[in-house]
């Protein structure tokens, strides 16, 4: 394959994890960037805000960078772009109005000014020296959704961003008409979202969501607390739309939903703000004339729903006939603090209802497997790679592609890094390029490794011991007998036969290390931590972090 002459595809997140999406494609001293998406951490992670992609790869190719092109407003696919502009020069961000708004008022609040946004639409075409690239409608559970289709000399790479296929959908049809032609012309590559390619069939409508929430809405007697995602912008419009049908005013909290909605009321998507009030002016109200909407469907703690759950809202206290509505379902890995936040609720006497099989209050923005094969049998591409999904996803969506004709040798299961290069002739896997996991840790990006992920791990486990010792360098004499404390292992004052032995123990070693040898400050923390490591454990079976602080005295 003549390097020279081939387009690149390569994900630098997104494959094998859900979030973090970014995917690259490149030909010769061009180089496009589509999403920059976070990933929420997983519990182990201790004190990582969030998980983005390595820019390595980026770094090195930044002269080649043509742009940055956003599929929609999700976290997932445009979280990281603080982080991404805070170390590339990207020269332009071509993104729908929607993620512009929600991109722009990140920027602001990290006082990161970037002035050069294009708002893209259907119509939008780019063209560069070896690209053309257009944009097609999709649906989703954020307005402004698009599927991207790159012209490369090596064929078309149709690239489906998140979509589902919904036939009477809130906002616009995803545009069936244009799918076609794009695949009628021909395509080469398919890049298609994976997330939900375990569940068959197809995915329930929302607007049989409407009609689910306008049923509980307009026959509950008491007040109404809807918790949603904060993002699910069309979900927000037809709670709003529903609670103005029956009555009801409005009460938001939490500040994702409040600039959600301010971002729907600017773009025309929501028209009525008088009926959203102030909370003190909703005291005012009989409690079936109010409706709360807020953040906290995931059971994160410091959510407004969390805090009315825990009884430490300020403004909020559970009355005995008011019905909790959870219009949406746990991400993995949020199931067990979603329960949790409904046991609360449950002890606290109020009514909760959740999405099951027999209640119709969520749906998800993603295609499940009849929708995958729609999408396959309209783009008719040539080669396949599914993108966006844990490995069993990408395994099941490969299958699903199998079913609809496509061989199993033009199907691409890749890692992000991977490269996947196209030419005249054909498609392969060449090679790999620098991709990872980079922890942000409040404003700090990549200084958080997997040594201090284990170090958090081990002292949320077994905690930490600091002793600490006065020594005589010259003379190398231990001054006083070393003084122990612990945070996370045992308490003090209730262990002082067990404190008193560990330092004995510390006494012994440091004594016997100045009688043998030459002292050096770093041999003698290390030998202090070797020693006193498996005694501990031995005494207590807990191997918490030992911490030598070690004072040099003159006496």
């Amino acid at each position: 394959m003549n390097t020279n002459e081939t387009t690149n595809v390569i994900a630098l997140g997104g494959l094998g994890e859900v979030g973090k999406n970014m995917y690259v494609v490149t030909h010769k001293d061009e180089l496009y960037i589509i999403d920059a998406g976070v990933m929420f951490p997983e519990d182990e992670l201790l004190g990582v805000d969030y998980v983005i992609q390595d820019f390595t790869y980026l770094k090195q190719n930044e002269d080649k960078i043509k742009g940055l092109i956003i599929t929609h407003g999700h976290e997932d696919h445009i979280g990281g772009i603080t982080f991404l502009l805070q170390q590339l020069n990207i020269p332009v961000i071509y993104s729908p109005k929607i993620a512009i708004d929600l991109m722009e008022k990140k920027l602001v609040e990290k006082n990161m000014p970037f002035n050069n946004f294009v708002t893209v639409t259907k119509d939008t075409i780019i063209k560069s020296k070896y690209f053309e690239i257009e944009f097609i409608n999709t649906t989703h559970s954020i307005p402004d959704s698009y599927c991207v289709v790159l012209h490369t000399p090596n064929g078309t790479i149709v690239e489906t961003g998140d979509f589902k296929f919904d036939l009477t959908p809130i906002g616009p049809m995803a545009d069936l008409h244009k799918m076609a032609r794009v695949g009628e012309a021909g395509v080469r590559l398919l890049l298609s979202d994976s997330t939900n390619s375990l569940s068959p069939g197809f995915s329930k409508s929302e607007s049989i969501v409407d009609e689910t929430l306008n049923d509980i809405v307009s026959k509950h007697h008491g007040r109404i607390i809807i918790a949603t995602f904060a993002s699910n912008i069309y979900r927000v419009k037809h709670i709003i739309e529903t609670c103005r049908k029956n009555n009801r005013k409005i009460v938001v909290f939490g500040r994702s939903m409040e600039n959600s909605i301010n971002i729907a009321f600017n773009n025309g998507l929501i028209e009525d703000k008088t009926i959203i009030i102030d909370a003190n002016d909703a005291k005012n109200l009989k409690p079936n004339e109010v409706c709360i909407l807020c953040t906290g469907s995931q059971g994160e703690p410091l959510a407004a729903l969390s805090r009315i759950a825990n009884g430490t809202h300020k403004q909020v206290t559970l009355l005995p006939d008011d019905l909790v509505v959870f219009s949406s379902k746990p991400i993995p890995g949020n199931a067990e603090a979603v329960n949790r936040i409904i046991n609360k609720l449950y002890l606290k006497n109020v009514k909760v209802f959740t999405n099951s099989d027999f209640s119709d209050i969520h749906t998800s923005g993603h295609a499940m497997q009849e929708e995958q094969k729609l999408m396959l049998r309209i783009i008719k591409p040539e080669y396949f790679m599914p993108m966006h999904g844990e490995y069993r996803m990408l395994r099941e969506h490969a299958d699903t592609a199998i079913s609809c004709g496509i061989p199993e040798d033009h199907i691409f299961i890749m890692k992000n890094g991977d490269v996947l290069s196209l030419d005249k002739d054909k498609v392969e896997i060449t090679g790999s390029v620098t991709a990872g996991d980079v922890y942000v840790d409040g404003s700090r990006i990549g200084d958080i490794g997997s040594v201090v992920i284990k170090d958090r791990k081990l002292m949320s486990r077994d905690g930490i011991l600091v002793t600490i010792l006065n020594i005589n360098p010259f003379t190398k004499k231990l001054l006083i007998k070393p003084n122990v404390t612990t945070r996370g292992f045992v308490t003090v004052n209730e262990n002082a036969a067990l404190i008193s032995q560990i330092e004995d123990k510390i006494t012994s070693v440091v004594n016997k290390y100045l009688a043998e040898n030459k002292y050096n400050y770093i041999d003698l923390r290390n030998t202090i931590i070797l020693e006193v490591h498996p005694f501990i454990n031995n005494l207590t079976g807990r191997r918490p972090i030992v911490l030598p602080v070690i004072m040099e005295v003159k006496e």
